[in-house]
């Protein structure tokens, strides 16, 4: 049975959708059957997963709506077969931007992506949902449906402060809608050892939460920012760069995490 887990953080660009995909191409390398799923309106996840969210006939927003399953509007790159570390899309794109609208209304509205996450989870053994950088509606479909978050964050002063705000949001849905969410671990990213004040927002990390704080680090990395432009993960378009080996050592890293679960 597939494990489910939310990439989540309520401040804007640390690299939430740059984890996702890289974390989902690394599984998929290493062998793991894995679904990623956007639910950001913006779709940026979804077209750096090699998939043209203009040209998506079924995404996110018709599960959510159950106006169709998740067998019915995932897809799979030809990018990713090719690179030989295919997973498969359930893509958004702006359409989705009208579920919080359409959803205010509905019965069972912040578990509608739980129920259509159950009728394929045998299929899977890794879901990673890529969440807007905020506690939307979305976002709060996602931790009803997941096992766990994992936060990637920059070793910054302001990223604290957004923790602890996170923090606050999983324990109010562990308590009032999901019993099984918990924060799996917190991934340091954009990280230069170069800079005094990361490297002691690293040490706070780790005093602080322990072996909650995952072993790699994902390096401040040029590659990985450039490999979006081209329509996939950096672990797909430069396998030798510093962020994509991390990535990979990341993706062992949660795999062997999950056995201890």
């Amino acid at each position: 049975m597939a494990k489910i887990f939310c990439v989540a953080n309520q401040k804007g660009g640390v690299g939430k959708t740059t984890t996702t995909v890289n974390l989902a191409a690394g599984l998929a390398q290493a062998g793991q059957r894995v679904l990623m799923i956007d639910l950001d309106p913006q779709g940026n996840a979804t077209m750096g997963s090699g998939v043209d969210k203009r040209q998506l006939e079924l995404t996110v927003y018709d599960v959510l709506l159950e106006s169709a399953t998740i067998e019915e509007a995932r897809v799979t790159s030809q990018k990713l077969v090719d690179a030989g570390c295919s997973y498969d899309v359930l893509g958004a794109n702006r359409e989705l931007a009208g579920a919080e609208v359409e959803l205010v209304d509905v019965e069972r509205r912040e578990k509608r992506l739980r129920q259509a996450i159950q009728e394929v989870a045998s299929q899977y053994d890794f879901v990673l949902i890529d969440c807007p950088p905020s506690l939307s509606m979305l976002t709060l479909n996602g931790l009803c449906c997941a096992h766990g978050v994992i936060v990637p964050m920059q070793c910054e002063y302001f990223a604290l402060e957004g923790l602890t705000d996170l923090v606050n949001t999983i324990k109010q849905v562990h308590a009032n809608l999901n019993k099984e969410l918990a924060i799996i671990g917190l991934l340091r990213v954009m990280f230069d050892p170069r800079i005094t004040l990361q490297l002691q927002v690293s040490e706070q990390l780790k005093q602080h939460f322990g072996d909650k704080v995952f072993n790699t680090v994902i390096p401040r990395n040029v590659r990985l920012a450039e490999a979006p432009s081209y329509g996939v993960p950096g672990v797909v378009f430069d396998p030798a760069s510093k962020g994509a080996q991390a990535f990979v050592t990341f993706a062992a890293e949660m795999v062997e995490r999950i056995k201890v679960m």
